[in-house]
């Protein structure tokens, strides 16, 4: 059940990054220094369909993540990369190609050995709050680093943003785990504890950042970071601060890493795909370096 309501999580992820960007290509440039330009998305109504369809993806997510692991539910959102190829296609005439394609098969075969020999067991809800702190300040500097030195360009700029919104989506996933056990304590207790704020506040942001990456017009490379960057970070999280653990034997362990490295490498595959299909081949005139945009 964990598994099958992540897969929907991820279809309903992929429909709204598409209907999203469709939403922002008829707007001018999205710019995390022009705070207006963000504020316009919400008089239009496909960007708005496609937010109300992200609302219902992180119910899903959620869903999952109460009944399953972290180190598990975030790598199958990986899958989010093969739903948006046709869905950018009939939706957004974005082209796809036997790269994408090929890609997209090498995300699905990952993500079946993953979750075919994959199996943690163990872990915690919560971590302790000084680990909590030194992992939340390790991650916005993280960020804040890509952000200042990313480089110029459509496809990178999808990437960067992308890669910071994905990196941002997996902590805020991590922290749903110990908003999700305060929650069947009861509302009062949850609202009690700091965890849902974070997940609020750190979710908002790599929201507004996503939406920076699909204004640039680069749907599979925004997506595929996203979706590359969201796993890594739950998983080293899960592992790390929650001590979740693979516990079927040494050989099962092996394959399944294969399999998430195989997932990794099909989503990185379409990026670079699509950024050899639509390669910025002249520096935009208007165009400005990423630490003013």
């Amino acid at each position: 059940m964990a598994a099958t309501l992540a897969l929907i999580a991820a279809l309903f992820f992929a429909l709204a990054a598409t209907l999203e960007q469709k939403g922002t290509l008829n707007l001018p440039t999205i710019s995390l220094a022009q705070p207006m330009s963000i504020v316009r998305l919400a008089g239009n109504r496909t960007w708005l369909i496609g937010t109300l369809v992200l609302l219902g993806g992180y119910l899903f997510q959620a869903g999952a993540l109460d009944r399953g692991r972290l180190s598990v539910i975030q790598p199958l959102l990986v899958s989010s990369v093969v739903f948006v190829l046709p869905l950018g296609y009939f939706l957004t005439s974005q082209r796809v190609g036997r790269r994408e394609v090929s890609g997209a098969v090498a995300i699905v075969l990952g993500l079946s050995l993953f979750v075919i020999f994959g199996d943690p067991a163990g872990g915690n809800a919560n971590a302790s709050d000084a680990q909590w702190a030194v992992t939340i300040v390790l991650i916005v500097a993280l960020c804040a680093g890509l952000l200042v030195f990313g480089g110029r360009g459509l496809s990178r700029k999808a990437a960067v943003y992308g890669t910071v919104a994905g990196v941002l989506f997996g902590l805020s996933s991590s922290l749903a785990m110990p908003t999700l056990d305060f929650l069947h304590e009861g509302l009062d207790t949850m609202l009690s504890h700091w965890q849902p704020y974070a997940l609020a506040v750190i979710g908002l942001v790599g929201f507004v950042i996503q939406q920076v990456s699909l204004g640039a017009g680069r749907l599979a490379a925004a997506v595929a970071t996203v979706s590359v960057a969201n796993p890594v970070v739950a998983v080293l999280i899960g592992v790390v601060l929650l001590d979740e653990r693979l516990s079927r034997p040494a050989w099962h362990v092996f394959v399944a890493l294969i399999g998430l490295g195989l997932t990794f490498v099909g989503a990185v595959v379409i990026c670079l795909a699509r950024e050899a299909a639509d390669p910025d081949a002249a520096p935009d005139p208007t165009d400005v370096p990423m630490e003013t945009v």
